[in-house]
């Protein structure tokens, strides 16, 4: 059961909030002086890639790192003052938008290189011999300071199939991780949908 439980964290979208510690130390913006500077703006449910018939339903914004996102990137973020948004649908997909308002470009550029580089050590990492691990570094977008898109699919040894798709964007000193989740492999991923949806969520920022 552990090892199935750590198999699926890797293309899990549940959403669960986790507090983030020492902000100001860290050099992070506040909550209340990044909406006095003009607060980052989120992603629209009608802006997630399509999935199927079902219709995408957007969460209320919340503090802290969602669940998704705490295995691979949790330490990334200790630092940093997080919030997020989450996505669902009816049928077998969902996602989140994870924000992060660093104090300077030089921090946010920091922060989106580490969170590419731990997202494919994540990955690389996963020694499950129950799943099989599939990634593809999906290459970068030309929106802002720039974005990277990962693709992940999993195949169970009891026939579970995952695809997830995760992308790490820059506007500045704003960071934003855009992560997707649907059953299904690489055949069916809407990798072109998920790329709009990246270019949308960086450019919405600000």
């Amino acid at each position: 059961m552990l090892k199935h439980t750590r198999a699926r964290t890797l293309t899990a979208l549940a959403v669960a909030g986790l507090t983030a510690l020492s902000a100001l130390a860290a050099g992070a913006v506040p909550a209340a002086a990044a909406k006095a500077s003009g607060a980052p703006k989120y992603l629209s449910a009608n802006e997630l890639p399509p999935y199927l018939s079902s219709t995408w339903t957007a969460g209320k914004i919340e503090d802290g790192v969602p669940e998704g996102l705490q295995y691979c990137l949790g330490d990334a973020f200790l630092a940093y003052d997080v919030n997020h948004r989450s996505f669902r649908t009816d049928l077998e997909a969902g996602a989140t938008q994870t924000v992060v308002v660093t104090g300077s470009d030089s921090k946010a550029k920091a922060l989106a290189t580490r969170l590419n580089k731990d997202f494919q050590k994540c990955v690389s990492e996963s020694s499950d011999p129950d799943v099989e691990v599939e990634y593809r570094d999906l290459g970068t977008l030309p929106v802002e300071e720039g974005a990277r898109v990962h693709g992940v699919a999993s195949v169970a040894s009891w026939g579970a199939m995952d695809l997830r798709l995760l992308s790490v964007g820059r506007d500045g000193r704003t960071v934003t991780v855009v992560d997707y989740g649907q059953f299904g492999g690489f055949k069916k991923a809407p990798v072109k949908a998920f790329k709009k949806t990246t270019t949308t969520a960086v450019n919405k920022l600000y």
